[in-house]
């Protein structure tokens, strides 16, 4: 092996070390996050959003999603060793050095910050400052807050008033309602997520959704599966959206009883296959706007 071949070698292994501390081989976390910026990218423009937007709201998700991921890492760097399922992170094997992790934050965020800047709004700047101190500030509140699963909800969930400044400069009501049904979703799943993690969470003195509901776990999942829907149909009847929205709704509720069945056991297999299916709750959701304009448009409604 010449010199050159092992420092590609060497490089290609750097990089797909970040990758793994980003979490770009799994994306169900940036898919949580990009769907309900898409509903809010899609009620805020009626159903016709600007392109531009939406590929630069696509774009800031992965990066904000990415940079989340490691400065989560870096807070439960002497916590995700003593964790079956986080035990081989790079940062919990020291296979990437703090150094490397804070400087690829920050390589993140400036970029996060660029792509924004066409956007020209004063609003959306002040917005982004928001998201970024919650995104920062959220691995943090498993030391402290019993549910910190609602944090979760309201940084994953702020690319929805971001896209309401964005589209029409300005943050209604429907946009705050939409942000506050993320957070009663966010904390469904990743209860879910957090019942995978119970018992070396409990070991280790990390705070979650899962410990606090305790054996009531079940039952405020799908309670809150049923407030989502109740919150996300109030915003539809106050837009006046009609059959193709509340048909996505009535998917989205067919999969969290699906849920049920996985998680009412327990199992930490079956829990960890409910959180990834949320995938499919959001875009039903999504879908359901998006065909509920598109309908709407070509009956002139």
């Amino acid at each position: 092996m010449t010199a050159m071949q092992f420092s590609r070698q060497k490089l290609r292994e750097r990089i797909d070390l970040y990758e793994r501390l980003m979490r770009l081989d799994k994306p169900i976390g940036i898919l949580l996050l990009l769907w309900p910026t898409l509903w809010a990218l899609c009620l805020s423009a009626q159903g016709r959003p600007n392109w531009l937007v939406v590929w630069i709201f696509v774009l800031g998700t992965i990066l904000m999603r990415s940079a989340g991921c490691v400065i989560n890492d870096l807070a439960d760097r002497n916590f995700d060793p003593h964790v079956a399922r986080t035990s081989q992170r790079p940062l919990a094997t020291g296979a990437v050095s703090v150094r490397e992790a804070l400087l690829l934050f920050a390589f993140l965020v400036a970029c996060a910050a660029l792509i924004v800047l066409p956007l020209r709004s004063w609003l959306l700047a002040a917005l982004c400052v928001v998201a970024l101190f919650l995104a920062a500030s959220y691995p943090f509140t498993k030391r402290f807050l019993a549910i910190p699963q609602a944090y979760l909800g309201i940084a994953f969930g702020f690319g929805i008033p971001m896209a309401y400044a964005a589209q029409v400069g300005s943050v209604p009501a429907e946009a705050w309602w939409l942000l506050l049904a993320n957070v009663v979703w966010a904390v469904a799943y990743d209860t879910e997520y957090a019942m995978v993690d119970r018992v070396d969470d409990l070991k280790i003195g990390i705070r979650t959704s899962a410990i606090t509901f305790g054996s009531a776990d079940v039952a405020a999942v799908m309670a809150c599966y049923a407030l989502t829907l109740a919150l996300l149909g109030g915003v539809g009847y106050r837009l006046g959206l009609g059959a193709p929205f509340y048909a996505g709704l009535a998917v989205a509720a067919a999969i969290a009883g699906y849920h049920y069945t996985l998680i009412r056991e327990r199992d930490p297999r079956r829990c960890f296959k409910a959180f990834l299916h949320n995938n499919w709750f959001g875009a039903s959701v999504f879908v359901g706007i998006a065909l509920d304009f598109l309908l709407a448009k070509g009956i002139g409604r």
